[in-house]
């Protein structure tokens, strides 16, 4: 019997002796966790008992090497601090921005490149990619293959962007290994660090994501996850607002216009997300905590996990969100 065997699933080591505990499984003969056998069957999820302090450790055993690391962004959930990864991971490193296909294919890659070039987090090299559509997945492997510095890649990021399911591609388009990493809607569901090998030369490692405790998927309906999260282009929706006029998005978030001139708010959100324009005496939601904003011109006002709304102009808003929710502006990404 192999001594701390892992789950291919999730990484985490297997264990017969607690039902409760991660990496239960009825016979250690198997390979696969009962938490894993249960997500990828019956779509079942269990919350992950770590803690980002274990994460963190693992990102600093990452930092440790000298090897190359994909640093995984979902393109539309962009963490509101990029820097995090870069404080524990100062290797060298390709941004990989992930879910070009949710959106609007008007927008050149060049473009959302560029925005990211302007941060100046010292990446090699930035590309912009899709799993769900295999755009730009040959042109990354190329890359991995000129920058790397040994034969193993790490693979990092936030929980939910995506990691494994690129990891899952890259298996499925170039390698004869027959491993399928778990992936889930919902986060933290690789556990621990996952070895991939793709070929002789070349293992990808897999890490656990960091949790983003601001994210709203952690404080809704897990039968509400897939109306948030978009599986195909979204069309964002145009509202010209004038004081005192209010954006309702579905149940999760309420902008109301407070103070400006007539003023242009674009929403980009899951087509699933029903989207209203009313009078700010008519809405609904204010049990929601509210955050008043000063917008300046060009500006998107992030929720996170949801999307965001740019604006055109300057002017006050209140934004009436869950509590824990995270919420910031950024100059416009596009």
């Amino acid at each position: 019997m192999v001594k701390n065997k892992k789950c291919i699933g999730c990484g985490v080591v297997l264990q017969d002796e607690n039902i409760t505990q991660e990496g239960y499984v009825t016979s250690l003969e198997n390979n696969i966790c009962q938490r894993c056998f249960r997500m990828k069957n019956y779509g079942e999820y269990q919350v992950s008992t770590k803690s980002n302090d274990e994460y963190i450790e693992i990102l600093k055993s990452v930092g440790k090497t000298n090897d190359l690391v994909l640093h995984i962004v979902d393109l539309l959930n962009i963490d509101k601090d990029l820097s995090i990864i870069r404080q524990y991971v100062p290797n060298k490193m390709i941004l990989v921005l992930n879910k070009r296909d949710v959106l609007p294919k008007s927008i050149p890659d060049t473009k959302i490149i560029e925005y990211f070039q302007q941060l100046d987090l010292q990446y090699e090299d930035i590309i912009v990619i899709s799993v769900n559509k295999n755009y730009q997945i040959d042109a990354l492997l190329d890359k991995i293959k000129k920058l790397k510095t040994s034969n193993q890649v790490y693979v990092v990021g936030h929980t939910n962007t995506g990691k494994s399911s690129l990891i899952n591609k890259l298996i499925q388009n170039y390698s004869e290994n027959t491993s399928d990493l778990t992936i889930s809607p919902l986060p933290s569901t690789t556990l621990n660090k996952i070895e991939i090998k793709l070929s002789d030369q070349l293992t990808l490692i897999d890490t656990p994501g960091l949790v983003d405790r601001g994210n709203l998927i952690h404080y809704i309906d897990s039968s509400l996850l897939k109306k948030i999260s978009p599986k195909k282009e979204i069309k964002p929706k145009t509202y010209q607002l004038k004081k005192n006029q209010c954006l309702l998005i579905g149940n999760f978030a309420r902008l109301d216009y407070v103070e400006g001139e007539k003023n242009s708010f674009t929403v980009f959100t899951s087509n699933d997300v029903k989207v209203r324009r009313v009078s700010s005496k008519q809405a609904t939601l204010k049990d929601l905590a509210k955050i008043t904003y000063e917008i300046k011109y060009h500006e998107d006002l992030v929720i996170n996990g949801l999307g965001w709304i740019k604006v055109v102009e300057k002017g006050t808003v209140d934004l009436y969100l869950h509590r824990d929710v995270e919420s910031f502006t950024r100059k416009s990404l596009i």
